[in-house]
């Protein structure tokens, strides 16, 4: 009886550790599996973003250019101030609606890296050349 009892411990605590195990691989590797977009497939409204970022403006939203907090995490985890948000004007809808760009680096007109949704930021793709 205590041998079949000290089995189920060790295999209990095996399964245990082999999860945690897995979540820590994850949890560290998980941006290298990002989905991406080609700069070029992006709607021509993300395309002038890009443009008016590289230019540095004037953005049509009083919002754009101001601090995006991650606070989702969706994105690779960075200082508070390294991501900025812009609005993609989505035809036909009288608000800003759920399309943005965030882009992060400390040069505002050189991101070094920038991140479309088209969910309000329930997913995030990174924008390739």
């Amino acid at each position: 009886m205590q041998s079949r009892m000290w089995r189920w411990k060790c295999s209990r605590m095996l399964i245990l550790w082999v999860c945690a195990s897995l979540w820590s691989v994850l949890a560290t590797t998980a941006f290298a599996f990002q989905a991406v977009v080609q700069r070029s497939a992006l709607g021509p409204q993300a395309q002038q973003v890009l443009v008016l970022i590289a230019q540095g403006g004037p953005f049509p939203f009083e919002k754009d250019g101001t601090v995006f907090g991650n606070r989702e995490r969706m994105l690779p985890s960075s200082k508070r101030g390294y991501y900025r948000e812009y609005t993609v004007v989505t035809p036909g809808v009288g608000h800003r609606g759920a399309r943005r760009i965030v882009c992060g680096g400390m040069r505002l007109q050189q991101p070094d890296a920038c991140y479309y949704t088209d969910d309000h930021y329930a997913s995030f793709r990174l924008i390739v050349d």
